[in-house]
């Protein structure tokens, strides 16, 4: 089976590292396994040397030129399964197939699996209603994904839920990050994580706000907001309002979060809507508790009382004092913490992702557009 995989960020987040996990995993089972991605993208600088690299930007949703560029690739490569990872890939195969199928002389075309990583609503517009009827079957980060889809029209039958993985070896090998040092901070002070680009929907607004009343109770707490995003300056300036530059720290963007992680005495995720949370996965993996919001896809990974505790989204009231409960409670907390590393090597690891990744492949396998009836439903 041979995979063209697309994605057209230039930037890097979860999601791009779901790709390389997507793209790395299958080419170690055997299969063959190429890349569209930006040409200046930080996915593409971290590609390992010998995997197939096609440079192609996407200006716009709506590219032509990028589009016509695919086609000519799929020409060439005449791969079995094209995997769109983002919106403007789906766009740009849909486009690809769309001026292939009017040149092909009735060869077959490859089949189009969709990923879909977020809990928001597909676009209404026409276009974009145009782009994923092209979809033969949606990836699905999380059942809740699944489920928004299925809402928004998408056939139940095209679509199937494949849980994002994490290379647990990779976590295990990273060398802890000492952010006491790094900080400056107080040596025996008790670290709350973070992770996360810095958007409104990641909700890293509640979290300090949180902090203000966290501080009231427990002095020594200290806050690491880790990312970068469009927030900063608005999220610096609430860190003022509340009189909290000793007390929660946004150092930005570092290359060693593994590390970070592992120096972290509780995670937190205080997103408002989160498709699944791979930073989560990491953070179980370095045998944290969590503290998170009850939306999305996050409750497949956090079982409430169980590895973590749940609250609902933008109660930053209700954020303090699961954050408390847990920081006066260090048995508890380490309870919380091996049990959650237990979930995620059992239920969450990329060989898993990409066995069924490559199961939903095989599924289609040989079902060329045009060529043969089969039901192309992978389940879920």
């Amino acid at each position: 089976m041979f995979s063209l995989h697309i994605d057209t960020a230039q930037t890097w987040r979860g999601g791009q590292n779901q790709v390389l996990l997507t793209v790395n995993g299958l080419r170690a089972i055997g299969q063959r396994a190429a890349l569209v991605a930006h040409p200046h993208g930080e996915l593409r600088r971290r590609a390992q040397e010998g995997l197939e690299l096609i440079p192609i930007a996407s200006r716009s949703e709506i590219d032509l030129s990028a589009g016509w560029r695919l086609a000519r690739v799929l020409k060439r490569l005449q791969p079995d399964i094209i995997h769109a990872h983002d919106p403007h890939g789906v766009a740009m195969a849909s486009l690809a197939l769309s001026m292939r199928s009017g040149a092909s002389g009735g060869a077959p075309l490859p089949r189009l699996v969709v990923s879909r990583r977020v809990d928001f609503r597909l676009k209404g517009n026409s276009f974009s209603r145009w782009k994923y009827r092209q979809a033969d079957v949606f990836i699905a980060a999380s059942e809740t994904i699944r489920q928004m889809l299925i809402a928004d029209g998408v056939p139940a039958a095209k679509t199937v839920t494949v849980h994002e993985g994490i290379d647990v070896e990779h976590v295990d090998a990273a060398p802890p990050v000492n952010l006491h040092e790094a900080l400056f901070l107080p040596h025996h002070a008790p670290l709350v994580g973070n992770v996360g680009a810095l958007v409104p929907h990641k909700g890293q607004r509640y979290l300090i706000e949180a902090a203000h009343l966290v501080v009231q109770q427990i002095p020594d707490a200290r806050f690491v907001i880790l990312g970068e995003g469009e927030l900063r300056e608005h999220l610096v300036r609430l860190v003022h309002e509340h009189r909290l530059e000793k007390h929660v720290f946004l150092p930005g963007f570092r290359t060693d979060i593994l590390g970070c992680l592992k120096a972290f005495d509780l995670f937190v995720m205080s997103s408002v809507t989160e498709g699944l949370g791979t930073s989560l996965l990491d953070a179980m993996a370095c045998r944290k508790a969590i503290v998170a919001s009850r939306t999305g896809g996050i409750p497949e990974v956090v079982l409430d009382g169980r590895n973590g505790l749940l609250v609902e989204p933008r109660d930053h009231r209700a954020l303090a004092a699961a954050i408390v409960a847990l920081l006066t409670d260090e048995q508890r907390r380490l309870a919380m913490a091996a049990e959650g590393d237990a979930i995620v090597r059992e239920r969450f690891t990329v060989e898993r992702m990409v066995a069924e990744t490559a199961q939903v492949y095989a599924r289609l396998g040989g079902m060329h557009r045009g060529v043969g009836t089969a039901n192309p439903s992978a389940g879920g």
